[in-house]
């Protein structure tokens, strides 16, 4: 029995700080130190805020320490663990009180909001120990439904939680699951897309890096409530930590007899294989994910047949995304009456919310449906830095919108989001502040959509090109007032006509910036600017004759030579030569240059 378990997180973003380094050294002045007996040193996934990696908490006093570095390891072994003294200097400052203590983890602005239940391991066990997901009831859900309920009692437990596809669409997961079981055949299956592709969204990784045994264990209950005897997790190639651990949990659930034959000696079989995806964003699509893995090129097909009746290799399947798959387990282990108590009346539950762009707490949290933005924002994420002023807030990724400031208290779920004209989308959340350049923001989502478009149909093939050429066509002051109509017709046109989600959505970033930021579509196509300052062609760079002092730097550091001006004289831009890359005013020390 160890008195103490230092817990590192061992997730992407910790592991590409150097948390891998911090482990060895750990080891080893712990070893050094006479303690290897007394403590214990557990890798673990994302304890969920990223900005902040390498992180490692130590238990039993559950001490967060942030930024650690390998230089930094010696110092925490000989004064916490050997003589019990915190390093204050490493503590998380949200847990410093303003006497001086220090308060409980839960209690800080990024975690008290929070309910974990996706991530409730994630950061808390070894994920590639399956002995620490047991211990932590894994597999108990398996084996009550094996053992107590029939399919149709498992599908009406999920129906009754519920619970609604995390993947971004939303469809009533027990649903899904009742049409697959519904449809005969001597083969049916079930999926796992892991193919996370939005720009900036990193939840399914996370859960798979911290917790694939979730996933495993969920799978298999679905592949008992409908009948199917072989899964398939579709999982990016670009997450080399989550595909490791999946190899390894796997071997490790049919070592254990939980997966494979006669799983707990009720004669039901369940296996489950991978499939690495090659980076294709169009293949997290449900019917385009399952052509990829069949062997073939990743391309939608048309529906109906919804994959419920022909799927995989013709035969009924199930698809879900590995958030949802993670409610699984819980839901059967406490019950639907108390998954549906969380959340709002249509969007039952948690949802976990990837935080990135402008914003101080860049990582990763699980928040009850029907928080608010501003809770999420300004609270758990801790703010917009430097004291900028919130604009919007983009979620779905490029198949989404963005929320605009008179909509910052609304609260988040399934339904609320789609009226505004956003969506959920697998759960990314790009936060921008006065800085961003809407047009330039929808001109950044559809040159994604262009590059990622599978090309089959048209709408999506040739209309999100056009799409793209009206936007980079106003951001270089070109554009007139008739584009944007055309732009907006074209919207329609795609969502209408396009073959699969990823054309039908890709005008979302468009008609949402048209709707919420049309003055800004105005100014650059009357005015010929950009308020925000972020379109190259459309800006100058200008020097104040009354602050400059004639010191050089600026002309010393112009790459274009577009600068002149002797010594302490004031200095000139030439805007012919100007190439609008900002180092001038990036080294004035006297704040003599502006953009304009």
């Amino acid at each position: 029995m160890y008195r103490s378990h230092v817990l590192v997180c061992g997730g992407t973003g910790c592991t590409s700080s150097g948390s891998i380094k911090i482990i060895e050294s750990l080891q080893t002045e712990i070893k050094k130190n006479g303690l290897k007996e007394e403590v214990s040193v557990v890798q673990t996934g994302c304890h969920g805020l990223c900005a902040l990696g390498p992180i490692m908490i130590i238990y039993p006093e559950a001490t967060f320490y942030a930024m650690v570095t390998e230089e930094d390891v010696p110092e925490i072994v000989s004064e916490h663990l050997l003589k019990g003294r915190i390093v204050n200097r490493l503590l998380y400052k949200e847990m410093v009180t303003e006497d001086g203590g220090v308060k409980s983890l839960n209690d800080t602005d990024f975690y008290k909001k929070q309910h974990r239940i996706a991530l409730r391991n994630c950061g808390v066990i070894n994920p590639e120990n399956i002995d620490e997901y047991i211990g932590t009831n894994g597999y108990e859900a398996l084996g009550k439904v094996l053992t107590e309920y029939s399919p149709d009692q498992v599908i009406q437990t999920i129906l009754d939680s519920g619970l609604r596809g995390r993947g971004g669409g939303g469809f009533p997961t027990g649903l899904k699951w009742k049409l697959a079981k519904g449809n005969d055949a001597d083969q049916k299956y079930v999926c796992c897309n892991a193919d996370e592709g939005d720009p900036g969204a990193f939840m399914d990784r996370s859960v798979l890096e911290g917790d694939p045994h979730v996933v495993l264990e969920a799978m298999a209950i679905a592949g008992y409530a409908i009948g199917a005897t072989q899964g398939y997790i579709y999982v990016r190639a670009e997450y080399p930590i989550a595909v490791t651990r999946l190899k390894i949990a796997i071997e490790q659930a049919r070592e254990y007899g939980l997966l494979g034959k006669n799983i707990f000696n009720s004669g039901f079989d369940f296996d489950i294989d991978l499939r690495l995806g090659a980076g294709a964003f169009v293949c997290g699509e449900e019917t385009a994910l399952m052509t990829s893995i069949e062997g073939n090129r990743g391309e939608p097909r048309p529906r109906p047949p919804f994959p419920a009746q022909k799927g995989l290799f013709q035969k009924p399947t199930i698809l879900n995304n590995v958030e949802t798959y993670a409610n699984i387990p819980q839901i059967i282990l406490n019950g639907a009456e108390w998954f549906s108590s969380m959340g709002t009346e249509k969007s039952k539950g948690t949802k976990v919310f990837a935080l990135g762009g402008k914003i101080n707490n860049t990582g990763l949290v699980e928040i009850p449906m029907g928080t608010t933005l501003r809770e999420i924002i300004d609270e758990i994420g801790g703010g917009i830095p430097n004291g900028k002023k919130f604009k919007a807030a983009q979620t779905g990724g490029p198949s989404g919108g963005c929320i605009p400031t008179e909509h910052f208290d609304i609260p988040i779920d399934y339904d609320n989001l789609i009226g505004i004209g956003s969506m959920m989308g697998s759960g990314g959340l790009i936060v921008m502040d006065e800085d961003n350049c809407m047009v330039d923001i929808a001109k950044f989502f559809l040159e994604f959509t262009v590059d990622e478009s599978c090309g089959k149909c048209t709408p999506c093939r040739i209309g999100t090109k056009r799409l793209y050429e009206i936007l980079d066509k106003i951001t270089k002051g070109q554009g007139t007032m008739e584009d944007l109509t055309k732009l907006e017709d074209l919207c329609y046109y795609i969502k209408e006509n396009a073959l699969c989600g990823l054309g039908q959505t890709a005008p979302n970033p468009v008609l949402s910036t048209l709707r919420y930021f049309k003055d800004e579509y105005v100014a650059h196509v009357i005015d010929k600017k950009c308020p925000a300052g972020v379109c190259k062609a459309l800006l100058s760079y200008i020097i104040d004759e009354d602050k400059c002092k004639g010191c050089t730097l600026c002309a010393r550091v112009c790459p274009n030579g577009a600068i002149v001006g002797k010594v302490k004289e004031v200095h000139l831009i030439d805007q012919s030569k100007c190439i609008k890359c900002g180092a001038c005013m990036e080294k004035c020390k006297f704040g003599a240059i502006s953009k304009k």
